[in-house]
């Protein structure tokens, strides 16, 4: 037998009639009139060559063949039922499940913290492992399973395969050191250009303010270039560098060394921070309650600072 050539629908009518030996009841728990019933029952006698059920006064008995397919059948059909038709479900407090975000380390400081503190009593036993890569492998990586959630800015990925969801917009600061300048509320285009700037290039790519300056014509004199936003903060205490991040970063780093705002001389970029994901995770229970609890915690209205 070639389980190709056989119609599974006829080992629900088989268990129906283990259950009702009555041609005409299990038809009616199936839905099926009479005379269907009778002609898959018809068509089961034919697939293992076997009575499977004989009348005997008002019940079709089964046969010792039927009595020993009946607990396996049971078993089959209710498997499909709720194992496989049953609809995919996610309880995130019983959930045992890790999930990867491709973040930025500015995500990591931004996004992560009120996330993390839903989980701990939302779902415990949750665990997120956060990872960078280059712009251009993002969505490689959503694509083949990596990262299961990209959040923060990633231009590359408004493309056909991907879906996207806003959670805010901000723009830059310009910080310093606090003792830099003393009671200067805003740089000028000169005193900008010639200030001492750090630059942080993210896995080594370019930065949506670079793009900016270009266009208008304006070269930095930059100092130094890092990789990390969080080296900031070991690095500006005591010098004259300034660097112009954005407004997350200067919130985090005012909350941990003493700095000084300085006003731009331009109106800078404003930056759309989004969450990403690949089309063959958008029905997944988990995926869908996994990028709701990040859209609630970290959307903002236009401007506002984080939290």
């Amino acid at each position: 037998m070639d389980i190709r050539h056989v119609d599974l629908n006829l080992l629900v009518v088989f268990d129906a009639m283990t259950r009702h030996r009555s041609v005409g009841r299990a038809g009616e728990a199936l839905g099926l009139s009479q005379p269907a019933t009778s002609a898959a029952l018809a068509r089961l006698r034919a697939v293992f060559d076997d009575a499977l059920f004989v009348r005997a006064g008002t019940q079709m008995k089964p046969t010792p063949r039927a009595l020993e397919l009946g607990p396996v059948v049971h078993r089959v059909v209710e498997t499909i039922n709720h194992e496989i038709l049953q609809q995919a479900s996610f309880e995130p407090l019983k959930a045992e499940r890790s999930f990867t975000l491709l973040t930025p380390d500015i995500g990591e400081v931004a996004f992560l913290p009120g996330v993390l503190r839903r989980l701990r009593h939302e779902a415990p036993s949750v665990r997120l492992q956060a990872i960078a890569k280059p712009r251009e492998a993002a969505a490689e990586a959503l694509t083949s399973g990596d990262a299961d959630l990209a959040v923060g800015f990633f231009p590359d990925l408004k493309k056909a395969g991907f879906f996207q969801q806003g959670l805010f917009k901000t723009s830059y600061a310009c910080i310093a050191c606090a003792r830099v300048g003393p009671g200067m509320a805003r740089m000028t285009q000169k005193q900008y250009l010639a200030a001492r700037h750090v630059v942080v290039l993210p896995d080594g790519r370019e930065h949506l303010l670079d793009r900016f300056l270009d266009t208008k014509g304006w070269r930095r004199h930059v100092t130094l270039e890092l990789s990390h936003f969080m080296s900031l903060l070991a690095l500006l205490p005591g010098t004259d560098l300034i660097a112009t991040v954005p407004e997350d970063i200067a919130t985090v780093m005012e909350r941990h060394i003493p700095i000084r705002r300085i006003g731009l001389p331009f109106k800078p970029p404003v930056i759309e921070v989004q969450q990403f994901w690949h089309r063959r995770m958008q029905n997944d229970p988990g995926h869908r309650w996994l990028r709701g609890l990040f859209h609630e915690v970290n959307r903002r209205e236009a401007n506002a600072r984080m939290p």
